[in-house]
């Protein structure tokens, strides 16, 4: 495995986790595809690495989801805006880390202990701690397929179990934590799930709310701006909440 990063951040939960900023229409072939546009808060520096499939350290490029979520069209999401305003804020702050493990559609259920997805979660942030760096949160953004009928009520205890498990099988029992709360839905129950999110209350577990945010067209996935804004929101709440 190659040299390694200071500092760890995993990145999971569903789409607007992985990215869809600047991810518009083809005309051509009615498509979705990403416009390409990478903004300055995006942009690779030699401090900012991700955790590649092939087990190694590499300098980040957006999207950051491109290998894992590779099923849909990834585009700008939160990691990156993430990392660069906490190295503006904190120069001395060291190499970050960020382990890309969200994916789009999915629902608190596929997250549970035992699942592919939270195995491969696992699995990653193990990897990520054998190169050294300390592995110094999770940021969370998952809900909006929550939001139906069959699902909101479980939505509390379910994201409480998959936290709790998640924090044993590391062994961090204090990890930080950061979630996004939800700001669009798939299904009636936005409110409720926005509740149950807000009604958390385990150590270290702390909300950011993505409310005010604009949306690319399908008024569901955030567009680049509100993904550079919810990053920097996610750094400065890490950087006034946890020691590092």
């Amino acid at each position: 495995m190659s040299q390694g990063p200071s500092h760890v951040f995993l990145l999971a939960g569903q789409s607007n986790m992985s990215g869809r900023g600047g991810v518009i229409n083809d005309t051509k072939t009615n498509n979705l595809i990403w416009d390409g546009q990478v903004p300055p808060e995006s942009t690779p520096n030699p401090n900012i690495l991700t955790l590649d499939l092939d087990k190694t350290w590499k300098v980040a490029q957006e999207p950051l989801h491109r290998q894992l979520d590779r099923m849909k069209s990834c585009g700008i999401g939160p990691g990156m805006p993430f990392a660069h305003e906490i190295l503006a804020k904190d120069p001395s702050f060291g190499a970050i880390g960020l382990v890309p493990c969200a994916m789009g559609g999915t629902k608190i259920a596929q997250w549970q202990k035992g699942t592919a997805l939270y195995n491969l979660l696992v699995t990653r942030a193990r990897t990520a701690i054998q190169s050294g760096g300390k592995l110094q949160g999770l940021l969370w953004y998952q809900g909006e397929s929550d939001c139906g009928e069959q699902e909101y009520e479980l939505y509390k205890a379910r994201t409480e179990t998959f936290f709790t498990d998640l924090r044993v099988d590391l062994n961090i029992p204090d990890l930080p934590i950061i979630m996004v709360v939800i700001a669009s839905a798939e299904g009636n129950y936005m409110d409720a799930v926005r509740n149950a999110e807000m009604s958390i209350k385990l150590k270290n577990v702390l909300i950011v709310d993505a409310m005010g945010s604009t949306f690319i067209q399908d008024q569901k996935h955030l567009d680049t701006v509100s993904q550079i804004r919810l990053g920097q929101k996610l750094a400065d709440k890490f950087l006034s909440s946890f020691p590092h």
